[in-house]
């Protein structure tokens, strides 16, 4: 089986292909580009490097969300596109879940967390030992509610993700259970891990039609809440 990997729910943009077991490319960029610069440019260089037939693909795996709002419509779009044009399949991919099955094969928990602003973090808890264990799933917190959720579970912990630099002071000076930070190789989202995890979605038969993908934003945009404030103010 052959999948397509999409990933531009942050500041990452990444394309990668996984070819039954093996990854036969990637390309990943972590800069301040506007994933519309730098995705489709990625996946076409990828394509052509690797003499890549897309009607070939078995299916075109994207994370689609939490993350990035503008991101996770530029990859969803992207997405949909491609998959409408050579009519194939796409799988939705929990950004987090990619994230953590960075870590395949790591003890204790694996905790990636994702900078969601307002003194709040994207999160989830994965057992990575034995294939991928979601142990909490994806949703949006207060850092200091997480590293109490942390404490109460009681086992060794390894972060992960663009929250890491902004919240890394206040976890080495509260939290007290051992803990660790992924490598630099590790550290952020890939499409690798996207097209890897969405192949295990396939076996199974977990798709999505291409018309039918929506992201997975966990919570409203900045421009809604200023709407529903806006209104609330003007209702009184």
């Amino acid at each position: 089986m052959k999948i397509l990997g999409i990933e531009s729910s942050s500041l990452v943009a990444s394309a990668a292909i996984v070819t039954d077991d093996e990854l036969t490319a990637e390309y990943t960029v972590n800069f301040k580009k506007t994933h519309s610069q730098t995705l489709l440019p990625m996946i076409d260089e990828i394509v052509r490097m690797v003499g890549l037939d897309l009607g070939t693909l078995d299916a075109i795996a994207v994370a689609a969300g939490p993350g990035s709002f503008t991101g996770l419509r530029i990859g969803t779009a992207t997405a949909k596109g491609l998959g409408l044009a050579v009519k194939k399949p796409l799988i939705h991919v929990p950004t987090l879940d990619a994230m953590a099955f960075n870590l395949w094969g790591s003890d204790g928990l694996v905790c990636p967390i994702m900078d969601a602003r307002r003194s709040q973090v994207y999160t989830g808890l994965y057992h990575m030992h034995r294939g991928i264990e979601v142990v909490k799933g994806q949703c949006a917190m207060a850092i200091e509610e997480l590293i109490e959720y942390l404490e109460e579970l009681g086992e060794p912990v390894i972060f992960l993700g663009d929250g890491v630099p902004v919240n890394r002071r206040v976890i080495e000076e509260t939290l007290k259970v051992p803990f660790d930070f992924a490598p630099s190789s590790h550290n952020r989202q890939r499409a690798a891990a996207v097209a890897a995890l969405g192949m295990e979605y396939l076996k199974k038969g977990i798709t999505t039609a291409a018309a039918d993908l929506v992201p997975d934003y966990l919570r409203k945009s900045q421009a809604e809440r200023e709407m529903e404030e806006k209104h609330g103010q003007m209702g009184q």
